[in-house]
């Protein structure tokens, strides 16, 4: 079996860390951090705007601002598949 964020690797996805200050409707003075990963496409990152969306609708805490740190850890140039091995005596 073949691991999931292999795949996602493979096919152009990178490692983003989503850093997301926020605060409290009650609270408007106290800015929190919530820093979340997932494998992300930039520069659209398509999966940190669904989490933001559904952030502002479910969740009762404000955002203040958002930080996307991203890193493309395996690239196009850097795997092939292998289909035959060659031993060497």
């Amino acid at each position: 079996m073949i691991d999931r964020d292999f795949l996602l690797q493979v096919k152009g996805y990178g490692l983003t860390t989503a850093e997301v200050s926020y605060y409290m409707p009650d609270h408007p003075k106290l800015i929190q951090l919530f820093v979340w990963q997932l494998y992300d496409v930039a520069p659209a990152f398509p999966g940190v705007h669904q989490f933001l969306d559904h952030w502002r609708r479910e969740i009762e805490a404000a955002i203040h601002s958002v930080r996307v740190a991203h890193h493309q850890l395996i690239g196009p140039n850097e795997w092939r598949a292998v289909d035959r091995i060659i031993t060497i005596n």
